[in-house]
């Protein structure tokens, strides 16, 4: 049998126009021999602002470096010196409910005749039996 070929291919990697280029690591370029876990300064570089640590392709590191970083921050949780996590303050906008329209208007009823059984009245048909003003107008 004779094979298909792709007709669109790959093409080869030297015809790539974006050249991507490779990240250098914070450890090499302040030139750090050893990660201690006692340098939260160093640490926080390598965790998110949710306290998660950012991966190799973020930080640039090798693999033994993040390895070093990964333990480093984690002796540091352990010991307290840094957070497990931080706290992000969300402003959440009020979201409708989910089975429609109905709830709202159930609380209401209930509210409504919860105080009818306590003996006391809405105030909007006390006021209006007050004033003289009948509901027909």
């Amino acid at each position: 049998m004779s094979s298909k070929k792709n007709t669109k291919g790959r093409s080869p990697k030297d015809a790539n126009p974006k050249k991507i280029k490779k990240k250098t690591s914070v450890l090499v370029t302040e030139k750090v021999e050893y990660v201690d876990y006692k340098d939260v300064n160093l640490l926080t570089r390598f965790v998110s602002d949710r306290s998660k640590i950012r991966n190799r392709r973020v930080t640039g590191n090798d693999v033994q470096q993040q390895r070093d970083i990964a333990n480093a921050i984690k002796n540091a949780r352990e010991m307290a010196l840094m957070p497990y996590t931080k706290r992000v303050a969300q402003t959440r906008t009020s979201r409708p409910p989910r089975d429609g329209e109905g709830r709202g208007r159930e609380r209401a009823e209930d509210q409504v005749a919860e105080n009818q059984v306590e003996g006391t009245e809405v105030e909007d048909d006390a006021t209006d039996e007050a004033a003289g003003v009948e509901e027909g107008e």
